[in-house]
């Protein structure tokens, strides 16, 4: 799959039959993002959330049996900056290698809302690449986790192979 592909992909290809077809996949839409504001929370309390492209590597490269999940994020003006996306492309093709499930955020700010916008240190945050880290496989079952692992599976199923997730407000 070629990264036009991937851009060129909707969140979900909407039937033409009925109207509740769209209703099912905005309330499944509405389920995936809470349960990703969830599985930040509980995952940056737990200490196993690695923010920053750069960080995000260096971890896929050491450890990659402790990635979890991986979420990619980008505003509007992100979407022209040639480094970032080709960083992208290197990360979901690395988590499509290695069964790591993967989304989409296109709401830095709301991101920022819910795992904070910088350091302790006082330095921005880069955000554009979230890892969900699980370092013992039996330690930590995450029903937030689960959900997102359900929703990229029936997102495969479809041929969205890095969906899209709308964060609530």
């Amino acid at each position: 799959m070629t990264l036009e592909e991937i851009h060129g992909q909707e969140t979900m290809p909407e039937t033409s039959d009925s109207s509740s077809s769209s209703a099912a996949t905005g309330n499944r839409m509405q389920k995936a993002g809470k349960a990703l504001q969830e599985l930040l929370v509980s995952s940056q309390r737990r200490g196993c959330l690695t923010a920053g492209v750069y960080e995000s590597a260096k971890l896929m490269n050491v450890d990659p049996d402790t990635v979890a999940f991986c979420v990619l994020a980008a505003d509007e003006e992100d979407e022209g900056d040639i480094a970032l996306q080709i960083h992208f492309t290197l990360i979901q093709a690395f988590c499509c290698e290695n069964d790591i499930d993967i989304v989409r955020v296109n709401d830095i700010q709301k991101l920022a809302a819910i795992v904070g916008a910088s350091e302790e240190g006082g330095e921005p945050r880069d955000l554009h690449c979230i890892l969900i880290t699980n370092p013992n496989e039996d330690a930590w079952k995450d029903p937030a986790l689960d959900k997102l692992n359900l929703f990229c599976e029936e997102s495969r199923n479809v041929n969205d192979w890095v969906p899209n997730i709308t964060l609530p407000e």
